[in-house]
């Protein structure tokens, strides 16, 4: 336990000094902003070209993680419903108590990878990414439309969001890239690998940065079931589908670590233009964010 401690401590000590330097307005107004914009669109990306391109994974790999993700998605989802039958909750609450049930924070994912599983859990995490950010996506717009909305889905904006994800295009580069063992000239990778290293720091300090402890006051069951589902009950019923699947090794620790993450910053942003509650939304990021600097390492701890 406190090797695992010390893993993560790193992790959350950036989150919590991006939230000071940003409460604090350093290095100045709209810096933040502009440093999550860099960090998704360019530095992200290339780490995951980067890491992917030189990993050398099985092609049973990529089939054995698409079936994974899709039962972990599915079987939370079936939770969550479960819990709306019990809490009924109106439709714009029940999709930021969805949202934070199901969604991960990437950064955090790549970043507590890294620290715990080296390149090859960090390899093995990009492609659930790949696989994941997709799905989460559509399940995600597919519970708007049926919570929020009058029941009708638009595929349109759904394909875009997906095709147009700066983490999916890199992930998916990096997938070609190794399949293909093109490897990279040295002075691409001298170019690749210091934006590479910069990525997560500043990924994790943006994370801080964002969030909204203002949005706490007053939490609510809502903010207590979503929570609870998201940190313990979706990293306990990973453990025990990869278990049933009899998947075992690094891919077996990767997936609970995913599930057991605190949910993504973009939920937020989602639940602004689809009609979902907000405040709440921003409520269970920041609170999910803080409660795991001491679930992770606990449910870790227990399950691996």
């Amino acid at each position: 336990m406190s090797m695992m401690v010390q893993a993560l401590a790193p992790v959350f000590a950036l989150i919590i000094l991006g939230h000071l330097m940003q409460r604090w307005q350093f290095p100045g107004a709209g810096f933040w902003q502009q440093a999550e914009r860099l960090t998704y669109f360019v530095l992200f990306p290339v780490m995951l070209v980067f890491k992917l391109g030189q990993a050398r994974l099985d092609g049973e790999a990529y089939s054995e993680i698409l079936m994974l993700v899709a039962l972990m998605l599915a079987g939370m989802t079936l939770l969550l419903l479960l819990a709306q039958l019990i809490g009924r909750w109106p439709g714009p609450v029940f999709s930021s108590v969805y949202q934070g049930g199901l969604r991960f924070n990437t950064y955090v994912a790549l970043a507590a990878t890294g620290m715990l599983l080296g390149d090859t859990g960090l390899a093995l995490m990009a492609v659930c990414v790949a696989v994941m950010v997709p799905l989460v996506n559509l399940f995600c717009i597919v519970m708007f439309s049926l919570a929020v909305g009058d029941g009708s889905l638009r595929l349109w904006p759904v394909v875009r969001t997906i095709i147009t994800n700066p983490l999916i295009i890199g992930s998916l580069i990096g997938i070609i890239w190794s399949y293909f063992r093109i490897g990279f000239h040295p002075i691409f990778a001298g170019i690749l690998e210091p934006l590479s290293n910069l990525a997560l720091p500043l990924g994790l300090m943006t994370v801080g940065a964002g969030l909204q402890m203002k949005a706490l006051k007053g939490a609510s069951g809502a903010f207590v079931v979503s929570s609870a589902a998201k940190l313990v009950a979706f990293p306990l019923m990973t453990a025990g589908l990869v278990l049933a699947l009899g998947i075992d090794g690094i891919l077996a620790q990767v997936a609970v670590l995913l599930a057991a993450l605190p949910t993504a910053t973009s939920a937020y942003i989602l639940a602004r233009q689809l009609g979902g509650d907000a405040p709440l939304m921003a409520g269970i990021i920041s609170g999910q964010t803080l409660l795991a600097v001491i679930t992770l390492p606990l449910v870790l701890g227990w399950l691996w």
